[in-house]
């Protein structure tokens, strides 16, 4: 694929900013940076989601990506963000608690799949109604 020598600059435009913010370019973006075509579109988002408007502040949005980095095991990801977060005026108690979310929603998940599989195996039976049921909506339901 011909590379757009327009699409080429702005992208070397957004990894200079990239190095000067973090002190570094992250290896996703040094990669995608190849397909410029691709790369601007990712950091246009990536620019929306953490700094864009809505009602959840950047600080709170950093812990967000703590929280799922922690989730996903993105150990490049958790240093990124803790940094920003911390940087943002979040607290080491904020952090940790952020971490937690993001293991626990992680050990939840491994549970759900493998313990509705293990059910499955050996003939337990469970209940799933609470999934459609509206009125328990808004109560934490322990998978």
């Amino acid at each position: 694929m011909q590379e757009n020598p327009e699409e080429r600059a702005i992208a070397d435009k957004i990894l200079e900013a990239i190095r000067r913010e973090y002190g570094f370019v992250p290896v996703v973006n040094q990669v995608m940076s190849n397909r410029p075509d691709l790369f601007i579109p990712q950091c246009n988002l990536s620019k929306a989601v953490f700094e864009g408007k809505g009602d959840l502040d950047y600080k709170t949005r950093c812990l967000c990506a703590i929280s799922a980095a922690a989730a996903i095991g993105g150990e490049y990801c958790i240093n990124v963000h803790m940094q920003h977060a911390i940087d943002a005026g979040a607290t080491k108690d904020e952090v940790l608690e952020s971490i937690s979310i993001g293991s626990m929603m992680a050990m939840n998940r491994a549970q759900s799949y493998a313990l509705r599989r293990y059910a499955e195996v050996f003939g337990i039976d469970i209940d799933s109604g609470y999934l459609g049921n509206k009125k328990d909506r808004g109560r934490i339901a322990y998978h």
